[in-house]
């Protein structure tokens, strides 16, 4: 099938480094971005439940900008003053550096990974004195905790963050010839939004090997699937699925 319009389940991009403009270009191609999930926070009375007290904790592991936001958030909301001296685990220079939204960028009391958990370790397990706090989503990857209790970490985990699907409502008369889906909570999203969904002719690109897994066991066909060792992007993926097609036309 030729492809003519392709819906990503993110938010679009805000930078001018978009590789799907340069893919509709292209191909002449309609590329629209609309989120199928978005975050909540958890309220007061949630994070009580939890039975996790922000003031035993001398650290924090945070493993995204969300996570930054929400810990700060829920400080605030529960008259918490953070400790100037305490001392932050970041995943990536990236979520370090968002740090200063709230606090100011101290190297002594900021550590940094590149991009996984695996990265901060060493920096964690040089601070095994500490008490860490780990706060996070209710869709936590399982590496996380795997990684610190395997250091024997002394870390309490709490969900300040939930991942919920959004309303889809709108799109129930649009057709998209391809669907791409970065996380198993999109899937659970589309089949909540429309439970009598038939994938027919559409193509479904997953990127992953959790939202590839996700496709399969509901029941819905792959058609593309990244990262792979010469397309390690989703739009590689796309544009080379295009260029087959075009092969197995001639």
């Amino acid at each position: 099938m030729s492809i003519r319009t392709i819906l990503v389940s993110q938010p679009e991009p805000e930078t001018n480094k978009n590789p799907y403009l340069a893919l509709a270009e292209n191909y002449k191609l309609q590329v629209d971005f609309r989120p199928f999930i978005h975050v909540e926070g958890v309220d007061k009375t949630e994070f009580r439940n939890q039975k996790v007290n922000f003031s035993d904790h001398s650290a924090v592991v945070l493993t995204s900008k969300t996570a930054v936001d929400h810990y700060f958030r829920m400080a605030e909301d529960c008259r918490f003053e953070v400790p100037t001296a305490m001392k932050y685990f970041c995943i990536s220079e990236a979520v370090a550096y968002y740090l200063q939204k709230y606090v100011t960028y101290r190297k002594r009391k900021i550590f940094h990974g590149k991009t996984n958990i695996e990265d901060l370790m060493d920096s964690i397990k040089k601070h095994k004195k500490e008490k860490f706090l780990l706060p996070c989503s209710d869709i936590l990857r399982d590496s996380i905790p795997m990684a610190l209790d395997r250091e024997k970490i002394n870390y309490s985990k709490v969900v300040l963050y939930r991942t919920v699907a959004s309303d889809l409502s709108d799109l129930e008369s649009v057709q998209y010839d391809v669907l791409v889906f970065f996380s198993p909570s999109g899937i659970e999203s589309l089949l909540k939004n429309f439970p009598d969904f038939k994938q027919n002719d559409t193509l479904i690109a997953a990127f992953g090997p959790t939202t590839a897994k996700a496709v399969i066991d509901n029941n819905l066909r792959l058609d593309i699937h990244a990262p792979q060792p010469q397309m390690p992007s989703m739009s590689m993926a796309i544009e080379n699925f295009i260029k087959e097609a075009k092969k197995k036309k001639k």
